[in-house]
């Protein structure tokens, strides 16, 4: 049994799947699974093993077995795999049965990249999706039995490039700037039981000029006539703000108004920034007719706005020089997953601890407990997913539900304040001269708009932008003066739209639509050290000792640094990643410096 706080659920463990919707009590289901890799043409041994059959390996959850920490470590290509699992009343007891409701739902972080579930034979439900979450009610005449086991099949094509994939490599071996796959689960699987009318979604939106916040709720069904919910924000145990309203809909919103926030006086005490990463505890409680409490949950936000106006980022409408570094989200022994909680808690402090304030998570929904801790130590987000490599309709419908369900995850986390729906045209290649990728790239950027009002989309970050917030450019030049004299005045920025780039591509598509917008360089560097690597390593420029290191790695920053209108930066990378070894820090983080001096490259003697 796990038990987390619903009095501040932003201050504990982050060891909680989902932190901004919490419980009392959930059990989680990681560990030893039984584990076989299947022939997706054995109809006969797959009717088997849906009804339970045994498996004849062993697998650790959530680590997929491509990776040592699997205990599997097959990094062969292969399209399905099945895990099995007993799950037991005294587990269904941990997870709330019987205290926090009657419906038990097994929960799923991510599961690449289509699943089907069944208990005791009987089909729960399925996902199409690698990067997103999904949650199956088990039936209650299931739920009830002493045991039950819970099989689950995962299936992902690793020749199938209309999927969402990132840097997951299509084919046999890794290569270039592309990396080993992931198959099936690869984030937590948990039990928890929920009261029959639950809070399903819940999503905060804050303003900060107007000092209030918004609530969007879902349940789960339309609650009895007579329902009330009541929202409270509160700091540090002082009551901000508390709401009571009628609901008689599964979906409701509610803007609450901070009254205090509309003092100047003390205004910016309770604002979320990196430097003051301030955020704000909130329950929901959902009340019946008879007065009776039906759910509570816990939750938090944090105050803040991002935007972009005149040439500049800004957080809390002022200027934010954005200081990045793009991030694999990639372990050596456990690939995507986090080899736990703790890591992803240490992947944003050592973040912060070289100087950075955000990080591009580059090609990948990371993990929402990263969200927590980047949300609770005070580091900027990028939000992006895994694009495919081809433009089908497939691929579209398949990129298009998968961002969908990455933004309404993550809308809710104050450290995100850029979306990324696509990357450098892939799954886009020729957008240059394809009407209908161009609009895709535009529908993609409204869609989000759409589905988020409150932060800058990048429509195609690197180069070919359509409609965009903001104009950013790949450059990885690592000669000083070149560099430097690229961006050295506001008028060579305010050129860079209608300009073949230096990757020999367009910097937009649509020049009139980035005319004026902040101008960010968003990948440079990528220099490689990696003395005495066992493998075969890659980079854009190779160092040949640690002074030279140093000195390219300083040379790029500063010549960028010496731009005057330059609106942020995203150093390529933050870790060595197997052979693309331009990382400031190996795959074991491991800093290649100093930890002071990368930092003080990073901040600039004489930079905001």
């Amino acid at each position: 049994m796990r038990e987390t706080s619903t009095t501040s659920p932003a201050s504990g463990d982050g060891a909680y799947p989902r932190p901004q919707l919490v419980r009392p009590r959930w059990q989680d289901l990681c560990g030893e699974w039984d584990f076989a890799i299947g022939d997706p043409a054995d109809d006969e041994g797959a009717a088997l093993r849906r009804r339970g059959a045994a498996l004849p390996g062993r697998i650790r959850v959530p680590f997929p077995p491509e990776s040592t920490a699997s205990g599997v470590g097959d990094t062969r290509p292969y399209d399905t795999v099945w895990y099995r699992r007993e799950v037991t009343q005294a587990d269904v007891v941990a997870a709330g049965g019987g205290t926090q409701g009657d419906v038990l739902m097994v929960r799923f972080g991510a599961v690449d990249h289509s699943a089907q579930v069944w208990a005791d034979g009987v089909l729960l439900g399925a996902h199409d999706g690698g990067q997103t979450p999904f949650a199956l009610e088990v039936p209650p005449e299931i739920a009830a039995r002493e045991t039950f086991t819970l099989v689950v099949r995962a299936q992902d094509d690793p020749r199938d490039v209309t999927q969402p994939r990132g840097k997951q490599d299509w084919r046999d071996e890794p290569h270039s700037i592309w990396y080993h796959r992931t198959t099936g689960i690869w984030q937590p699987v948990w039990l928890e039981v929920v009261p029959r009318t639950a809070v399903e979604r819940c999503d905060w939106t804050t303003d900060v000029p107007a000092a209030a916040v918004r609530c969007d709720l879902r349940l789960t069904r339309r609650p009895e006539p007579g329902s009330t919910v009541e929202i409270v924000v509160s700091h540090q145990g002082d009551v901000l703000a508390r709401q009571r309203l009628a609901v008689d809909d599964s979906e409701t919103s509610s803007v609450i108004g901070l009254h205090r926030q509309g003092n100047g006086q003390a205004y910016e005490e309770l604002l979320w920034s990196p430097e003051r990463p301030t955020l704000l505890d909130a329950t929901v409680t959902v009340t019946g007719p008879d007065g009776d409490v039906v759910d509570h949950i816990a939750s938090y936000l944090g105050l803040r706005s991002t935007g972009e106006a005149g040439g500049r980022f800004l957080l809390n409408d002022r200027p934010y020089y954005v200081r990045a570094v793009l991030e694999q989200g990639y372990w050596p022994q456990s690939h995507l997953a986090a080899p736990d909680a703790e890591a992803l808690r240490d992947e944003v402090r050592l973040i912060k601890d070289l100087g950075f304030n955000a990080a591009r998570v580059h090609q990948k929904a990371e993990d929402p407990r990263f969200l927590y801790w980047a949300d609770r130590l005070g580091l900027l987000v990028w939000g992006e997913i895994a694009a495919p490599f081809a433009f089908t309709p497939r691929a579209v419908e398949r990129t298009l539900r998968e961002w969908v369900d990455v933004v309404a995850r993550d809308r809710s986390h104050p450290s995100v304040v850029t979306w990324v729906p696509v990357n450098e045209s892939w799954g886009v290649q020729h957008i240059a001269h394809d009407a209908a990728q161009q609009h895709f790239t535009q529908a993609l950027y409204h869609l989000t708009k759409a589905l988020d009002p409150t932060r800058p989309v990048v429509s195609n970050d690197g180069w070919e932008h359509t409609r965009s917030d903001l104009l950013t450019v790949h450059d990885y030049t690592t000669s000083r003066e070149p560099l430097e004299a690229r961006y050295a005045t506001h008028e060579a920025l305010a050129d860079l739209p209608g300009q073949i780039g230096p990757a020999g591509r367009r910097v937009a598509l649509q020049p009139s639509a980035v005319a004026g917008k902040p101008v960010m360089v968003t990948e440079f560097g990528g220099i490689t050290w990696a003395p005495g690597s066992p493998i075969e390593t890659w980079g854009y420029a190779v160092a040949d000792s640690a002074d030279d290191f140093e000195r390219r790695v300083r040379d790029v920053f500063e010549a960028l640094y010496a731009s005057p209108g330059l609106a942020g930066i995203c150093y390529t990378q933050l870790t060595d990643t197997l052979q693309e070894a331009n990382g400031l820090v190996d795959e074991n983080r491991k800093p290649k410096l100093p930890l002071e001096t990368i930092r003080s490259i990073v901040q600039g003697e004489h930079h905001p």
